[in-house]
């Protein structure tokens, strides 16, 4: 199976515009923009044939061409990260076999998370989508509703059901948590997917749906046009994992970049 890993890529973040050129500090106090920081974890994959950045920015292509990276550029039409794949795709000749979304937010992916979408899609050929979902640890559900409580758009969390299907994506926490002590498992959604092409395509066609609106995340167009998206549940193996999502959120990536020991 052929695999390439896309990382969409735009400047005019609503909720934080610029995001992928903001620097992250690592271990040993070197800056590197965010952009840099997913495009390594994407290089850390096993079994990846091609990375390549998609983006609609000049600014974000001069930046990523100047670390190494590939780039296939991308209208500013695309509503989202997987429209932006879906565009990149249609530039690939010959297509891969399966198309791998790893977030330009998400720095900290540890790289089995994704192997782990590769291995489910290659072990069920009738998986048309697949995404991580991360048992959250008390710190980390913590966040997630010190976030909401604060007003802010955090993380976001998967209801699946018994056989890993997606129910629901929602920026809230979901199931709702009263007491942290005693809370159910509450499911972080990792954004990181894997496509067959044919179901990324077919993506690009459908309109974005009232609940895609709603709550701004993409993967519920696949819902809501009936296509199952599989959660496939990764371990943490004691790592941090959170995206940058606002403001906020860097000097807790920088943490975990220096707690990890990652340059």
């Amino acid at each position: 199976m052929r695999v390439a890993v896309l990382i969409p890529a735009r400047y005019a973040s609503t909720r934080y515009p610029g995001k992928p050129l903001v620097g992250l500090r690592g271990a040993q106090g070197a800056e590197k923009p965010l952009i840099r920081r997913a495009w390594e974890a994407a290089q850390a994959v096993r079994g990846v044939a091609e990375v390549h950045v998609a983006t609609d920015d000049e600014r974000i292509a001069e930046a990523a061409r100047g670390f190494g990276a590939s780039v296939l550029m991308t209208s500013g039409f695309a509503r989202n990260g997987t429209e932006r794949c879906a565009e990149a795709l249609a530039q690939m000749d010959p297509a891969p076999d399966l198309v791998v979304n790893l977030q330009g937010d998400a720095p900290l992916t540890p790289a089995w998370f994704v192997e782990a979408l590769i291995e489910a899609m290659q072990s069920d050929a009738a998986m048309q989508v697949a995404t991580p979902v991360l048992r959250c640890s008390p710190g980390a559900l913590a966040q997630l509703v010190e976030d909401r409580r604060a007003g802010r758009v955090g993380g976001t969390t998967a209801v699946c059901r018994a056989d890993g299907r997606a129910l629901y994506f929602s920026k809230e926490v979901l199931p709702h948590v009263g007491d942290l002590t005693a809370a159910p498992p509450v499911w972080h959604h990792v954004g990181v997917y894997a496509y067959r092409p044919a179901a990324l395509s077919a993506y690009a066609q459908w309109p974005e749906g009232p609940l895609e609106r709603a709550e701004g995340l993409e993967q519920l167009r696949f819902l809501e046009n009936g296509t199952a998206v599989h959660c496939v549940e990764v371990e943490a193996r004691g790592r941090v994992f959170w995206e940058l999502n606002n403001p906020v959120d860097v000097p807790r990536i920088e943490a975990a970049l220096a707690k990890e020991g990652i340059a």
